[in-house]
Formats: structure tokens, C-alpha cells, sequence
């Protein structure tokens, strides 16, 4: 982490005192910097320190920013992307006390959860802006509107909140906006507003779209450590302007193709125009101190054998789901597989997880007797399945539950496809029948037509973030063909064909065939049942000493413990005179009291939760972060992470990764380090910033992924050759490998039936997601071996393109390890965009010196330990010359190569192709040969050197090999606005768009990021720099700095003889005085034939339009000034017109039919 942030130090502004720990900014975005500051805060000075320098100048931007308008006419917002520590809480409640002061009294504050309002009470107490009230939305009945200013505290879902009583405000949103009031311009915080990413996809994304959209003039701060974990959950970021009119990108689709297309790369671009535009700013604490480890946990015969045990019953359980369907003539599918999928992924996540418990327990009791205290992550609870057991067993339990079982006998007695199904006891209430909809089907009819009932029940921390197969949620079922069922409701009209007739059933006996199939499952699963684990967190807290020594927060409301004699019973985690919400704060306090020493945390309490060795409380123990079940997104990841790394704490804590060697489960490590790559990338700037680079090998979600995965599926199903070996050791060698592997992709899915070619079939749209989800369900031996096959192909494919130089590295530094960097010149050109035009551009000339001096080669030949390090020289001599290099054994046969006028050679050389060309020499032989070619390599290339002579400098062209001295072309700053342009001109030069973005740090010690240009493509993207630079000072000379209103629609005069009457008093200032046109001598046009947008051909309406007034009817406009400009020579006194400006002109049109478009 060190090697890629900066200490970061507040800009311009020199107000507050220093933040209490050490804040970092990535080195990408720290080589840019921001805007200066003409914002003047309200807020009193005060030497207190409530609010840090790093605090008030991120208010400062913030509020500078919201004095922008964009071209739509919205108030640009502020996105605030610290990480944890760095006081996101404080820094809103600043924004808010500074627009407080200046009278705008009323601020809405969205959060995650409603225990954050207490959160957002303290930030503005802390700051002493404790008269500022908080009011709890989901406190306020629908259509009260009485709280007249404050703060709105609500959580995203309460924007989609609607009474089933009538009213005027039936929904919160309309509450919302009426307690705004129109012109509302105060404050709208989204915190932590990676909540509402996937706006197009959720009602609650497209209502803070909504919100947003209908309140035009409020003032927007988006703020979260992780703001957006992809582009494409950028859309709710509405007010940064990024994409819409006056930006490069009309649309946001447009933008997100742009950025997906280009990679990692593109990302980073992002993030430093937002600073350098000020509308970003993101800091971070210091990760030095943090020690981050993995893990990984073998497993014992036992848990595989129960392991291999349970993929051959899911086997099983497809072919019964298969055949059970075929008989009942089940047509509609789609949802049947969708729940069997999530269910199979679930179950195994549920394995790998119980798999780690008992080398979690070990690890957790070594720390703690090293005086330490742990903290343990989970994401699920496993309460769904306890809360079923119970209503089974009428609210007794006598032993632990499985949620591994739960949830396959849940699929078989919710999902199977019989036909005939009792209601589940504790099952959903009765949904009420859309009006106009038919009447309820009979029970016969549904029991005939085989219909699955889909749950409707609200999803619990069981299943947080399921990133499955299916969706399991009703809204995505309504294009599916399958009626969601809690009672018989199927209206008549729907059945259709897709549900067969109790007729159309292939006899009596089926029903009966089929209910013997899923009892004789049911059965099977049973017996499996009594061998797989218990629920993770009970066994957990009870092999850690019960809950008298582990603090729980989490959002499940009960648990399973074991008392004294042995006994298991359930208890509620409901204390006496607390609810059930405010227990987890009580253990909270607990934990960092040091009453105990461990604390389980789930998805349920990773926002807003501090739990680090914070020096204001008594438990100051060094914190053991261990991840026992990786986050299913890196949005939780981060919020875990931040719960033991902040601000004011005595030590850093450690993380530890715990992993099973199943390969299925590197599936949800794949996701996390995708996840945090590229949240690295958006919302610091630089994907090294959070990515772990020990996780980092477990990313297979890309472009090599995919690839990988088409070749070795098509290699296992027999349709084509792959060059890479296959697993070595095998049992039964290559062909029982091929057939185990076929025979695994059927029972788990992928493969389908033979096709006409006698190969069998990849199920289509088969991903990376879905195959590392379904190969979870194969036998331990078969997964990792499938495993490593993909992996294998996967290292393959990115050697080959590593070598090819097809390789996207995100940010490349350039000139890695040479101090001899200089900037020889800058250009710089205005850009147009967003907020206003001038955005600067900088183009740099670069030179690098890679040369080796004799005495650096000296000193590190001085180190060199290994019998064949040293001095070479090479036995042919050209010129009377001889080639030296020193050689550097690595380990294992190959060497590291340097040489006098290069440098580090990048390719590696073998002892044997080494010994070939060269002998090795003693430090004196090589001195004169070192030298001679060091010196010669400033301004001679190779060719020069060693032959006297060159082709191409003779023919008067540049030839650089060999040479010390390169220069390179780059293009730093506002490079958003000029991505498109520059790739355009690029591609058209080089038939390449591909951009690649540098990082170096010159020889005085200024940092540079930005796009390298090839020497090939440099005076064409001078031209196109030029080109945009005089189109800004144009508009700007002419005063049209902002980019003209959209026309609107008029609506013109209904008939003939009507009158457009325009009157238009501009002001006195606004445009220079025209010069004198002079109409050529034809007969001026009968005005009752004078037609709207009718163009005179003789004269220049583009000149004209430039010099008129800017309306919204251009075309008009031009007909207005021609009459105008037609009158006497002598102009009588000016009228001062009504709006305080110039004189008043008024133009009276006569139309006449036929109106064009009308």
C-alpha cells in the first residue's frame, strides 16, 4: 500500500488544524492537482480542531462546487470519497452548518440504516452545531410536514416507502419533496451511496434519480469510501456532470461503453479529471502498520468424504428435479432451475465456510493469548433456517442446526415440481389480487398445472447479496411465465398452454410416482443431514466461550446456545429494557470496553460501526481482523475492512483471509479482488490502492477468464485441441481426467445433450460466474483438478499476450527504477467541457536517460554473491569494440541483465545463452569497455557504435537503438474531455485506439500521470489540441462560454392573420456593436409571404446569430434582426427597456398558411 499512496496535504486553503493520523492520497491522483480555491467558508474559525484542515478543505471544494451550474441547468454536485477514518460524518455535517449559516435551513440525509441518525447527531454535536435539529423520517406519519427546518434523516428504502392508507402524500418521496418546497436549493447528502448503485435496475435507484431530478437547484454530496465498485453503478451520480449535454459523452450509456471498453486504465482517468474538475476529492488512512495474510486451510478425509457425499446427492437431485418435471409435462423451467441453482450455491457456500470454523477457532485463541482481541467477519447468519426448524418443532430446538441442510430440504418441499403441495407452516400472508384482475383458480386446477410457489418473504442476512444464477425475488419472475403463489390465486385468463390440464398428465400414477420421488429425497437428505456441520455462527460463538465472550452484531434476532448441562436451547438476543436495534450497540460497547474480546460482525453492522484500538476507550488491544467468509462485493468488503482501520487508534490492525483449498471457493475471492481492483481504480484512482496483492492471483473475472473458460470447455466436451498440459497426477491418467471432467460438467449443468456432431453441448451463456458457482458441486478431487486445468489456460493466454505486448497494465510506470527523467517542454491547450470551458491539458516532451553509470554498476556488482554474478564481455568484437554487461543470477537459471547504455535489460537470459556470447571478466577488464560504450550511447544509436555507420541516419531520418537518451509524449490533466478525440486520431494514424496511461516522477521530484502519445501520432494529436483550444478562445471572445440552451418547441399561431409579437430588451452589456451590414440591392420580400425559418441566401445567419441575442428561436431570430438591421441610418435615443438593459426593440411577423411542420 505504501508504494502507491502519498502523504496527503491539504491544498490552498490554510485553515484547521492537522488531521489526528497520518492520511494518504494514491500516487495517481496525487500527481494531479485541484482546482484553486475561490470558495469562502462561513463557517466561524475555530483552533479547537473539531473539524481537520483534511475536513475543511473537502467542505471547501464541496461548496465551491455547488456554485457550478451544469448545461442542464442542475446544480453540480460533490463526491467524497475518503475512506474510513478520514471523518466522511464531520465533513457532511460541515457542508450542512455552512449552509446553515447562510440561511439555507433545510438538509436531507440519506444513509444506510436508521442507527445512523444517532451517528449523524453526533458528527454535528462534535462540531458544535448541536441547535441543528435531526428529524427520523420513518418517526414522521405520512402528510406531516409540521418540522419546518433541520435536518431529514431517511434511509434509501424509505424513498420507495407508500402508505396503504390514501392522502395526499402517499409516498415518502412525495413527503420529501413537499417538505422541500419549490426552489428548494439546501443540501442533499447520499452517504454511503454505494447503497443506490444500480439506479436503472431498482426501484430505489431511480428514486434518488428521481429526487434528484425534481429537485434541480439542490446542492448534492454523494460521500462513501467506495462510492461506485463499477462504472456502470456510477448512474446515480447524476450531478457530476460527467456525461449529459456540454460533456464528451451525450448519454451514460455512452460513457460506460467508452470506460468498459478501455479497461482499468480508463477508470483512473476518471477518478483524476473528477479532482482536477473539482468535483472529487479522496483520501485515505495510512494502511502502514496493516499486515494483510492468507490463509489457507486443507481439509481433513472426514469433511471430504461428507463433502463428495453431497455433490453426488445434488447429482442425484438434478436427474429426480429433471425427471419429475418431464412426467408432470412442466414446460416453464426457467424459474424451477433458477431456484435449484441459487439453492446448490448456497448450500456449498455453506460447507466451504464450516470448513474453515475449527482452524478459525485456533488462530483466534493464539492471538488472544497474545494479548490481542479478534474480530471476526461474517456476511450470513443462517437465521432462516433456525427460525424454521423452529416452527417445525413449535418453538423447541435440541441440538444445533444445519443451514447447509435447511437449505436443500427448503428446495425440495418449496420447489420440487410436484403437484401436490401443502402450504408451509409460517408461510407468507395472503397477497392482495391486483384489481382488475380474473378471479382465484381452484386448488385442483393449480395442483394440475404443477405451478411452483415462489417465496415472497423478505430476503434475510442468509442470503445477502446472493450474486447467483437466478434472482430470486418476484420482480424478476414477471417475464418469466410462473405465477407467484402464496394462496391459489392463478387467474383464469393467465394459465394459458404453458400449464397443462389434469388431463394432458401421462396417467393416474404420475402424481404418485412423483410424490414418492421427492419423499425418497427428502429421505436422502435426512441422512446426509446428520453428518453435515452446524450453523457456522453458533458453533462459533460456542467454541469461543459463548455469548458471555463474544459480542454479536449482527441483525439475526435470536441464536441457538449450549447451557451448562449440556442442553441446546434458543434464545433471543433481546436484552431486558433494550430493543432488539440497540443491542448491538450495547455489544458494541462491550467489546471496546474490554468486557469481551471477540466481536463477530455480518453485512448487518459494517456501516458505521467503529470497532479499532481507539485511544479513547479502554480496550486498546491490537486488533486480528479475520475474514472468515469473503463479502460477496467489495462495496461489504470495504465496509468490513474500515470497521478496525480508522482514525485515532493505537495500532493497526492485522487482516487475515481465510480460504479452503476447494477450488470453488476462490470463486468468491475472484469476485472481491475483481471488485477491488477496480474500486481501487474508480474511487481512488489507482486499482494498487486497494487491491491485495496476494488476492490479486485469484482474479478470473476478465477478458482471460473468459477465454480460458471457452477453451477448456470446449477442449473437455471433445471440440477442440488446447496446447496447455493437463493436471498432472490424475487418477487414470488423461482419459479417465476428460471423462471425470464430462461426466462433472452434466451433473453440475454445463454440458447438455449430445448434438448432431456426437460432442456434447456447453450450456449457453455459460460465464465465469455461473462455472465457479456450479463447479462448488463436483467431488473435492474433480474441482481441483477442473480447477487447475482453468487456471493453467488462464496463466497461458496472459503470457501469450504479455509477449505479444497485447497486455493491459492499467497504469505502466514509465521508466521504472531510472532517476534520470527530465521535462525538456509543455504545451499547454484549453479543453472544452464541463463546468465551463478551459479546462487546461498540459502536453509534455519527456526524456529519459536508462544509461548505467560505471560506478552504479560497480557498486551493485560490489553485492553480488552468486558464482556466475558479475562483469561479461562479449568474444565478438566490432570496431575495435567489445559489449560489456553485468549479469545477475535470480532464482532459479535465469538472469537479470544490465548494460552500459540501456540499462536494466528487460528480457532474461539463460546461463547457456549467456555463455554462448560472452566471458566473464574481472572488474578491471571491464571498466574501459563500460565507459567507452556509456559515453559513445548519449548521441550515437548501435548501429553508429559498432559498424561507423547507419542507413537511416544517412538517409536524414532518426535512428534510436541503443541509444541512452529516449523521449516519450504525453498528455497530462483535464484528459477526460480529450479521451475521445485523441483515441479517434490515433486509431486513424495507427488503426490503434488503445490509449496507454504513464506514471513517472521526474528528476525533480514532480509527479506526472497521463497518456503517452507514439512519436508517430504526436503532430496529429498537436493538431487536434490546437483545433480545440482555438474553439474555446473563440466562444469565449464571442461570450458563449456555455454551450447555447436546447431549443424548445413553440407552438405556433393557429391561422391565418395571426401575430407573433417579440419583444426583447437586451442588456446594455451584452454584446458588442455590431458592424454595419449592408443587404444587397434586391426588393425586399412582401412580409405577408414571410416564412418562419425562411433564409435570405445572400446573408450570413451564423454571423448574425452570433452577434443576436441568445433565445431559444433561433430562426426567428435571424428574420427579427434582418428587419432590424434594414432601418435608418440615424438611430433615435435609446429607450431603456424594461429589463434595465438596452433599448427595447420590438418585431411584429405576419404569417401566412401554409405554417411549415404545423
Amino acid at each position: 500500500m505504501c508504494q502507491v499512496c502519498l502523504l496527503s496535504v491539504p491544498c490552498p486553503a490554510k485553515i484547521g488544524k492537522q488531521h489526528p493520523d497520518r492520511v494518504v492520497e494514491t500516487s495517481t491522483l496525487s500527481s494531479v492537482p485541484p482546482p484553486d480555491i475561490t470558495y469562502t467558508l462561513a463557517l466561524p474559525t475555530s483552533d479547537n480542531g473539531t473539524l481537520s484542515a483534511l475536513q475543511l478543505e473537502a467542505i471547501t471544494y464541496a461548496c465551491q462546487q455547488h456554485e457550478v451550474l451544469l448545461p442542464s441547468g442542475q446544480r453540480a454536485g460533490f463526491l467524497i470519497g475518503d475512506g474510513a477514518g478520514v471523518g466522511k460524518g464531520r465533513t457532511v455535517a460541515g457542508i450542512i452548518v455552512e449552509n446553515y449559516l447562510r440561511g439555507r435551513k433545510k438538509a436531507l440525509w440519506f444513509s444506510a440504516s436508521n442507527d445512523l441518525k444517532y451517528d449523524a447527531e453526533r458528527d454535528l454535536r462534535d462540531i458544535e452545531a448541536p441547535g441543528i435539529a435531526v428529524h427520523a423520517l420513518s418517526k414522521i406519519k405520512y402528510g406531516d410536514n409540521t418540522t419546518s427546518e433541520g435536518v431529514l434523516f431517511a434511509t434509501y428504502s424509505a424513498l420507495i416507502g407508500e402508505s396503504q392508507a390514501g392522502g395526499q402524500h402517499r409516498t415518502r418521496l412525495r413527503q420529501i419533496l413537499q417538505w422541500c418546497g419549490e426552489g428548494f436549493d439546501g443540501v442533499i447528502v447520499f452517504d454511503e451511496c454505494h447503497k443506490a448503485k444500480n439506479a436503472s435496475s431498482t426501484k430505489m435507484g431511480k428514486a434518488v434519480l428521481d429526487l434528484q431530478s425534481k429537485l434541480p437547484q439542490a446542492r448534492v454530496v454523494y460521500a462513501s469510501a467506495t462510492g461506485a465498485s463499477e462504472p456502470r453503478n456510477m448512474i446515480y451520480m447524476s450531478r457530476l456532470g460527467i456525461w449529459g449535454e456540454g460533456t464528451p459523452f451525450r448519454t451514460f450509456e455512452e460513457f460506460l461503453h467508452a470506460i468498459e471498453k478501455r479497461g482499468v486504465g480508463a477508470m483512473e482517468i476518471v477518478a483524476m479529471d473528477m479532482k482536477v474538475s473539482g468535483m472529487y476529492i479522496a483520501r485515505q488512512l495510512s494502511f502502514s502498520g496493516v499486515t494483510f495474510r492468507i490463509e489457507e486451510i486443507p481439509l481433513s478425509p472426514a469433511f471430504q468424504q461428507v463433502y463428495n457425499r453431497a455433490a453426488r446427492l445434488w447429482a442425484e437431485a438434478l436427474s429426480v428435479f429433471q425427471q419429475a418435471a418431464d412426467w408432470i409435462g412442466l414446460e416453464s423451467r426457467k424459474s424451477l432451475w433458477g431456484q435449484f441453482w441459487s439453492a446448490h450455491q448456497r448450500f456449498f457456500k455453506y460447507l466451504c465456510i464450516a470448513a474453515k470454523v475449527h482452524r478459525l477457532v485456533e488462530l483466534a485463541q493464539q492471538e488472544l493469548s497474545r494479548d490481542k482481541c479478534v474480530v471476526i467477519g461474517l456476511q450470513s447468519t443462517g437465521e432462516a433456517r433456525t427460525r424454521e426448524v423452529l416452527d417445525e418443532n413449535e418453538g423447541r430446538l435440541d441440538c444445533f442446526v444445519s443451514a447447509a441442510e435447511g437449505v436443500f430440504l427448503s428446495l425440495i418441499q418449496k420447489h420440487f415440481p410436484s403437484t401436490r403441495r401443502r402450504r408451509d407452516r409460517g408461510g407468507g400472508k395472503r397477497k392482495r389480487r391486483p384489481r382488475g384482475r380474473g378471479p382465484k383458480a381452484s386448488r385442483l386446477s393449480l395442483e394440475a398445472a404443477g405451478i411452483i410457489r415462489i417465496s415472497d418473504g423478505s430476503s434475510t442476512e442468509s442470503d445477502a447479496g446472493l450474486d447467483s444464477d437466478f434472482n430470486s425475488s418476484p420482480e424478476s419472475l414477471v417475464d418469466d411465465d410462473v405465477v407467484i403463489v402464496d394462496a391459489p390465486t392463478l387467474p383464469t385468463d393467465d394459465r394459458g398452454s404453458l400449464y397443462p390440464l389434469q388431463r394432458d398428465l401421462q396417467g393416474p400414477g404420475v402424481l404418485e410416482r412423483v410424490e414418492r420421488l421427492k419423499q425418497g429425497l427428502l429421505a436422502k437428505v435426512r441422512a446426509l443431514g446428520r453428518e453435515l456441520p452446524v450453523n457456522t455462527l453458533d458453533q462459533l460463538i460456542h467454541q469461543l466461550g459463548g455469548p458471555e465472550c463474544v459480542a454479536e452484531m449482527t441483525g439475526r434476532k435470536g441464536r441457538v446456545v449450549s447451557r451448562p448441562d449440556g442442553t441446546v436451547v434458543f434464545e433471543s438476543r433481546a436484552e431486558q429494557g433494550l430493543s432488539i436495534d440497540h443491542v448491538n450497540l450495547r455489544e458494541k460497547q462491550r467489546f471496546m470496553s474490554g468486557e469481551k474480546l471477540v466481536a463477530i460482525i455480518s453485512e448487518a453492522s459494517s456501516s458505521g460501526v467503529s470497532l479499532q484500538a481507539d485511544r479513547r476507550v479502554q480496550n486498546q488491544r491490537r486488533r486480528v481482523h479475520m475474514t472468515l467468509e469473503l463479502p460477496w462485493s467489495a462495496d461489504r468488503a470495504i465496509q468490513q475492512f474500515g470497521r478496525t482501520h480508522r482514525s485515532n487508534q493505537v495500532s493497526a490492525p492485522e487482516y487475515v483471509f481465510l480460504i479452503s483449498e476447494l477450488a470453488g471457493e476462490r470463486r468468491f475471492a475472484s469476485i472481491v479482488a475483481k471488485r477491488l481492483e477496480s474500486l481501487g481504480a474508480l474511487t481512488h484512482g489507482d486499482r494498487r490502492a486497494t487491491e491485495s496483492r496476494d488476492l490479486s492471483k485469484y482474479n478470473f473475472e476478465n477478458k482471460y477468464g473468459a477465454r480460458a473458460l471457452s477453451r477448456v470447455l470446449a477442449t473437455i466436451m471433445g471440440q477442440t485441441d488446447n496446447r496447455v498440459p493437463l493436471p498432472q497426477g490424475y487418477p487414470g491418467g488423461d482419459t479417465a481426467f476428460f471423462r471425470d471432467m464430462k461426466q462433472g460438467l452434466l451433473s453440475v449443468g454445463i454440458g447438455s445433450r449430445e448434438s448432431r456432431s456426437g460432442c456434447l453441448d456447453v450450456e449457453k451463456d455459460c460465464s465465469i460466474t455461473k462455472f465457479l458457482n456450479r463447479i462448488l458441486g463436483l467431488e473435492v478431487h474433480k474441482q481441483n483438478a477442473l480447477f487447475q486445468y482453468f487456471s493453467d489456460t488462464f496463466d497461458h493466454l496472459i503470457e501469450i499476450d504479455k509477449k505479444e505486448g497485447r497486455y493491459d497494465m492499467g497504469i505502466l510506470d514509465l521508466a521504472p527504477g531510472i532517476n534520470e527523467i527530465h521535462e525538456e517542454s509543455q504545451q499547454v491547450f484549453l479543453a472544452p467541457g464541463h463546468p465551463q470551458d478551459g479546462q487546461v491539458v498540459f502536453y509534455k516532451q519527456i526524456s529519459v536517460d536508462r544509461g548505467m553509470k560505471w560506478e552504479e554498476a560497480l557498486t551493485r556488482s560490489l553485492e553480488l554473491k552468486g558464482p556466475y554474478d558479475g562483469f561479461y564481455l562479449s568474444y565478438k568484437v566490432r570496431g575495435s569494440k567489445m559489449s560489456c554487461l553485468l549479469a545477475e543470477q535470480n532464482r532459479g537459471e535465469y538472469f537479470t541483465v544490465y548494460k552500459p547504455n540501456i540499462g536494466r535489460q528487460s528480457q532474461l537470459e539463460t546461463l547457456d545463452s549467456l555463455c554462448r556470447k560472452f566471458h566473464r571478466v574481472t572488474v578491471e577488464e571491464a571498466r574501459e569497455p563500460w565507459e567507452s560504450s556509456y559515453a559513445l550511447s548519449l548521441e550515437h544509436c548501435s548501429h553508429t557504435t559498432w559498424n561507423q555507420r547507419c542507413r537511416l541516419t544517412q538517409e536524414g531520418k532518426c535512428c534510436a537503438q541503443g541509444l541512452r537518451l529516449r523521449h516519450h509524449y504525453m498528455l497530462c490533466g483535464a484528459l477526460l474531455r480529450v479521451w475521445g478525440r485523441i483515441a479517434a486520431v490515433m486509431a486513424d494514424v495507427s488503426s490503434s485506439s488503445y490509449l496507454q496511461i504513464v506514471r513517472l516522477k521526474t528528476k525533480d521530484k514532480k509527479k506526472q500521470v497521463g497518456i503517452k502519445i507514439p512519436e508517430g501520432c504526436v503532430h496529429r494529436v498537436l493538431q487536434e489540441l490546437q483545433l480545440m483550444d482555438a474553439e474555446v478562445k473563440r466562444r469565449s471572445t464571442h461570450g458563449l462560454a456555455a454551450r447555447p440552451p436546447t431549443p424548445r418547441a413553440i407552438t405556433l399561431p393557429c391561422g391565418p392573420g395571426e401575430v407573433l409579437d417579440l419583444t426583447y430588451s437586451p442588456p446594455a452589456e451584452a454584446f458588442p456593436t455590431p458592424p454595419r451590414f449592408a443587404f444587397p440591392s434586391l426588393p425586399p420580400p412582401d412580409p405577408s409571404s414571410l416564412m418562419l425559418g425562411a433564409r435570405d441566401p445572400a446573408t450570413n445567419p451564423v454571423e448574425l446569430a452570433h452577434q443576436s441575442c441568445d433565445i431559444n428561436f433561433r430562426e426567428v431570430l435571424e428574420d427579427m434582426l434582418r428587419s432590424l438591421r434594414a432601418g435608418p441610418t440615424e438611430t433615435p435615443a435609446p429607450l431603456v427597456g424594461v429589463g434595465g438593459g438596452g433599448t427595447e426593440r420590438q418585431s411584429v411577423i405576419h404569417f401566412s398558411p401554409p405554417f411549415p411542420n404545423s
